[in-house]
């Protein structure tokens, strides 16, 4: 962190205090308070720490009021339309874009780790036939730790390098065994000859009795779903495997904890929640009555998949993403379908309402890619696995930096204490 001669003035009882401020690169400056409590004796309260930089980082940056998202750099729109996910990944894991001969040894070193340990098979079956995916994908990977004790210790940049690269390649095979489970399905086993989203379509629809030819479409469509999920900032799963990191646990227990926390309906679910929208909304016709009910301040139904908390006019993963939903409608159809009928009523009808155009209520990721994901077969179940599995690099790029940081140091928020203050012990015939 570079050293700034900027000053913020905070007064507290009468007594003023100088506090650093911090210029980055790009967005606000910041003001630095961690020596605010040893001088002044108060905290700062800030739920959600909405208004608080836990970290410093370098690796992706949110603009949300110009509808910005830069990977080290580069804008996600070109990297989405121009590269490919591995790519993305090297360029997150390692800092800039790799040069032909890095990118094949990565994309060579990524592909002959998909497998998984034959003995993890025997954990899988351990779930309920039932269990939700993300209930094992958040069992498995908080798991490996028991099978490659050799890339555990964190204090060890190359065993850090190794439980890396075996997140991102064996994520994939992870999910899509959970699926297979959750269908009751035989396990697919990953083949090295296929690309890393042609594996995973491949691992998830193949069965004993025929192969899956894997469409050129639904392979780019699905590596852009992985790409526009790679990293999004300090979002809530990204800040908890930061907190879990900062204890010192193992790779493999931080990204489970990340899983736990991208489960939540209101963080990975929102793809999951606009089908469910859909389906609620059930035809063509009804959908003029849900768009006034989502204009009625007093009715508590919104429309799910438009606009979005961080961007404030556009989210500049749409475009991309309604570009591959486009193309795998036209591939697969919507004849046969009525959601998907409705998703692109729906779309068509609330880009032409003035309501929604003024508040910039447009189309999001989440909205195109829960359309794609339902036109290729996947249940809603497994929307958030594939979230999980497009946001591993993002987890393991901000872990790796947190564990070079020097200024690293064990999370410990504070608290504005509200409940009694001390009294005595009653004995209970007393009370």
């Amino acid at each position: 962190m570079t050293e700034s001669n900027k000053t913020a003035t905070l007064t507290v009882h009468g007594k003023t205090y100088e506090l650093p401020v911090h210029s980055p690169t790009a967005g606000p400056d910041v003001v630095d308070i961690r020596k605010l409590y040893g001088q002044a004796g108060v905290f700062t309260y800030d739920p959600g720490f909405t208004s608080t930089a836990s970290c410093d980082s370098t690796i992706t940056y949110i603009d949300g009021e110009k509808g910005e998202l830069l990977h080290r750099g580069y804008p996600i729109d070109q990297l989405a339309e121009k590269s490919h996910f591995l790519e993305v990944c090297f360029l997150l894991l390692y800092g800039y874009l790799p040069k032909a001969d890095e990118l094949e040894q990565f994309e060579s070193t990524i592909t002959h780790h998909t497998m998984l340990h034959e003995q993890m098979q025997y954990f899988y079956r351990g779930f309920r036939r039932d269990a939700h995916p993300m209930a094992i994908m958040v069992g498995v990977v908080g798991a490996m730790s028991a099978f490659y004790h050799d890339s555990t210790d964190i204090s060890d940049p190359r065993q850090r390098e190794i439980a890396s690269h075996r997140l991102i390649a064996k994520m994939p095979t992870i999910a899509a065994w959970a699926y297979k489970y959750h269908i009751g399905q035989p396990f697919v086993y990953p083949r090295n000859d296929l690309d890393y989203a042609s594996n995973f379509l491949r691992m998830c629809f193949a069965v004993p009795a025929e192969d899956y030819e894997v469409n050129p479409i639904l392979s780019r469509a699905m590596d852009r779903i992985f790409t526009l999920h790679a990293d999004h900032e300090q979002n809530a799963s990204t800040s908890t495997v930061r907190l879990a990191s900062s204890s010192g646990a193992n790779p493999f227990a931080c990204v489970a904890a990340g899983i736990a926390c991208l489960w939540g309906p209101a963080h990975g679910g929102a793809n999951q929640a606009c089908l469910e929208m859909l389906e609620e909304i059930g035809s063509v016709d009804r959908i003029p009555e849900f768009i006034e009910r989502a204009k009625d301040k007093n009715d508590p139904f919104r429309l799910m998949g438009f606009g979005h908390r961080v961007y404030k006019n556009f989210d500049p993963r749409a475009k991309v993403m309604k570009q591959s939903a486009d193309e795998v409608l036209d591939l697969l159809g919507i004849e046969n379908n009525p959601k998907l009928q409705v998703a692109k009523a729906l779309e068509k009808q609330a880009l032409e309402d003035p309501y929604f155009v003024d508040k910039k209520l447009f189309p999001n990721v989440d909205f195109y890619s829960g359309i794609i994901l339902e036109a290729m077969g996947f249940p809603t179940s497994m929307f958030t696995p594939i979230f999980a599995l497009s946001r591993t690099v993002g987890w393991v790029s901000q872990w790796k930096e947190m564990i070079a940081d020097p200024q690293n140091k064990i999370g410990r928020p504070r608290q504005l204490y509200l409940g009694e203050t001390l009294r005595d012990y009653v004995d209970i015939e007393n009370r």
